[in-house]
């Protein structure tokens, strides 16, 4: 029992040092540009080669999960992260930084996929959005502790401190992975058959080769693609759309959408507490439907009581699908194609984020802010109609 325990503290630990370097990146870009001398839009390209390097350890961790178990993926994983973060806080120019992004993404990209699908076979659908909670504590903490290294040092090199604070603090994790390698393949895997967290009675898993698996095999990671396009189209957007679209105070708008995040995380602490119950398949439609009323709650040209409390709805609405879905993705595919599709869907869904909120801003170009509100409620529709394509072939 108390391996067990042991075991869900350090995934959940690893789930939050995921969000450290996620939430850290922006608010370090503006010293970090001024030390290298680079204009505000370099930042583009690390995050280009960083979203490349995840998605394609995503695309490949099916065969590497396969072939080497969680446990040592993530211990590999988590010693790429953590020093590609300390190579940042001590790279001494810009190439050096690009180059870096591409294994911080490929170690980013295989914790995801690895820690997933442990948590989608393993665990409870309570317990897998618990774990997606911590990563948004992870995104929190992050941005808070690079505000501090930058805040605590003289001569603009603060977040070189900050960089190397979270890469320490990921290789210590490593560490730790590391200690606890033997106690992996301790847990049970959970039974998937009806009732195990989706729609009782209804679930069936599609035969390998089949058309049906196929088709399902496209739309789950479709799904994924489209889920980022929802929430970070709105987390890149929405203070845009507050301060040039509809004249709000900056601060005011930058609140707004702190909240959308915060919503976000608290939405997974409660959804955990009703998963089991209610079922995966029905708390990702509530979720959806939520999310659908808060988008166009948010689209209206109201004032920031309106806009706020439609982002909020966004965000608890948004806040059970991502972990929802994943966990339902055992009771739908057998064991081996399982790993490939949990892979596909987390690079997948690092695709749709370096794709589909960019198109929301060429229609902000076009069109006007007003123009990326219904732009997300596209998305959220499209999500909706995968979903139940998807649902109906298992």
């Amino acid at each position: 029992m108390v391996a067990s325990w042991l075991l869900v503290a350090v995934v959940y630990a690893a789930f939050v040092s995921l969000g450290l370097p996620d939430g850290a990146g922006g608010v370090a870009w503006p010293a970090m540009r001024a030390t290298l001398g680079q204009p505000l839009e370099a930042l583009g390209l690390v995050s280009l080669v960083g979203t490349i390097g995840s998605a394609l350890s995503g695309f490949a961790s099916g065969h590497v999960l396969a072939r080497l178990g969680t446990a040592r993926v993530v211990l590999v994983s988590g010693l790429l992260t953590g020093f590609a973060l300390v190579g940042y806080g001590l790279a001494p120019g810009y190439l050096f930084v690009v180059l870096l992004a591409l294994p911080l993404g490929f170690g980013a990209g295989s914790v995801d996929a690895g820690l997933n699908h442990y948590a989608a076979e393993r665990w409870s659908s309570r317990r897998m959005n618990w774990l997606h909670a911590s990563w948004g504590i992870g995104a929190t903490l992050g941005p808070l502790a690079m505000t501090a290294a930058i805040a605590g040092a003289s001569g603009g090199e603060g977040w070189r401190t900050g960089y190397l604070a979270i890469g320490g603090a990921q290789l210590a994790l490593a560490f730790v992975f590391l200690l606890t390698l033997g106690l992996w393949d301790r847990a049970p895997a959970a039974a998937h058959g009806a009732g195990g967290g989706g729609v009782p009675g209804a679930a069936r898993k599609l035969v390998p080769g089949t058309r049906g698996a196929r088709l399902a095999g496209l739309l789950a990671p479709a799904s994924y693609a489209l889920y980022a396009g929802c929430e970070f189209g709105v987390g890149s957007w929405a203070a845009s759309v507050m301060r040039d679209g509809r004249g709000f105070d900056a601060a005011v708008a930058g609140s707004i959408v702190a909240l959308y995040y915060g919503a976000i995380t608290a939405g997974r602490v409660v959804s955990g507490l009703f998963a089991d119950r209610v079922g995966n398949r029905r708390m990702v439609r509530l979720g959806l439907g939520t999310a659908a009323f808060g988008v166009a709650l948010f689209s209206l040209p109201l004032g920031p009581g309106a806009a706020a409390a439609g982002l909020a709805l966004a965000g608890f609405g948004y806040a059970p699908v991502y972990p929802c879905l994943m966990h339902e993705t055992p009771r739908r595919f057998d064991p081996e194609t399982t790993r490939k599709v949990v892979g596909r869907q987390v690079a997948s869904a690092y695709l749709g984020g370096m794709v589909l909120p960019p198109a929301l801003g060429l229609a902000a170009a076009w069109f006007g802010t007003g123009a990326v509100g219904p732009g997300v409620l596209v998305y959220v529709i499209l999500m909706g109609l995968v979903v139940v394509a998807l649902d109906r072939l298992t």
